[in-house]
């Protein structure tokens, strides 16, 4: 078959499905167009945020007044829009992002793909040496170089207080477990993604009567 044949054949069997009546193929166009849309979006997200994931929803109340349940986190990498700056980096400079100094990170705890992000301000960055500062709440020497994290409504760091199932105390966080800083936060929206298979699901079921509705209306 010559590749003229083909591509006429291949362009004859889009056309045919673009304009189909039967309500599978129907369906079957809605949800790729569902698809485009997500996919175009999540690829402009990435190449404005530079990784992945580009947003992230506040599930615990350990950022409050800052950052609330139900937010949803816009994330850049840390050195977009200007290098990552820490607590104590950003009292020194006057720097602040959402009410605090310095910049709030989203990090895998001790470099763990499985559990799901935290996102905390980053206080400080230590070397493999102890730590003794009243404000960050401890004493305390680290196993290795890395940030010193703590939420805004927490009374400690991370690395003292934070123990996760499966992951231990939370270690200090080296750069290679960043995922990336917090750039904006909307209110509410957060929401949509902690319920996102059920949404998808009502969004599937709403596709799948308006296609029935619309056939019916067509035979009639």
């Amino acid at each position: 078959m010559s590749n003229t044949t083909w591509l006429q054949r291949a362009a004859s069997a889009v056309r045919a499905f673009r304009e189909s009546d039967h309500p599978a193929v129907s369906l079957a166009r809605d949800v790729l167009w569902v698809v485009a849309v997500v996919g175009g979006i999540a690829l402009a997200l990435y190449l404005f945020a530079g990784t992945w994931p580009a947003v992230v929803t506040i599930e615990s109340e350990s950022m409050v007044p800052n950052m609330n349940v139900g937010d949803l986190v816009l994330v850049v990498d840390e050195d977009r829009f200007g290098p990552l700056t820490t607590w104590a980096e950003g009292q020194l400079t006057g720097y602040t992002s959402f009410g605090n100094y310095g910049d709030v990170i989203i990090y895998r705890p001790n470099g763990v793909d499985s559990v799901h992000p935290i996102i905390h301000r980053a206080m400080t960055y230590v070397d493999t040496e102890a730590v003794k500062n009243s404000e960050l709440g401890a004493y305390y020497a680290d196993p290795h170089g890395g940030y010193i994290t703590k939420g805004d409504n927490n009374p400690y760091i991370d690395q003292v207080n934070l123990r996760i199932e499966g992951v231990g105390v939370v270690e200090p966080v080296k750069k290679e477990w960043i995922v990336g800083k917090a750039l904006i936060a909307v209110p509410l929206v957060g929401y949509l993604p902690l319920h996102l298979a059920e949404f998808a699901i009502i969004i599937i079921v709403i596709i799948i009567i308006h296609d029935f509705v619309l056939a019916r209306r067509k035979k009639e």
